[in-house]
């Protein structure tokens, strides 16, 4: 089950447990960004594909929170958030 920290129309913020993936690999293991979109479908009742993007990522083994876009705009200014290393955690 998903723990979501916050959720608003631009962005999706959870905790992520030591052990899952954030995003999916060739094993096929379940993974945060795909137990989210499945989450959004669900709740909102989406058609189609669930738009989601990983602006940063957190190692298998590390739990923490992941901070996910909801729409391309906020994908494209929350990454360049990260890369300017203006997020404060």
């Amino acid at each position: 089950m998903l723990e979501i920290l916050y959720e608003d129309n631009h962005c999706l913020a959870l905790n992520k447990p030591a052990g899952l993936l954030t995003q999916g690999d060739a094993t096929g293991a379940p993974s945060l960004l795909d137990l989210a979109r499945a989450d959004l479908k669900a709740r909102h009742h989406k058609p189609g594909n669930v738009f989601l993007g990983l602006v940063h990522r957190l190692d298998q083994p590390t739990s923490g929170v992941v901070v996910l876009a909801r729409t391309s705009k906020a994908a494209g200014r929350l990454s360049a958030q990260f890369r300017a290393g203006t997020v404060e955690k």
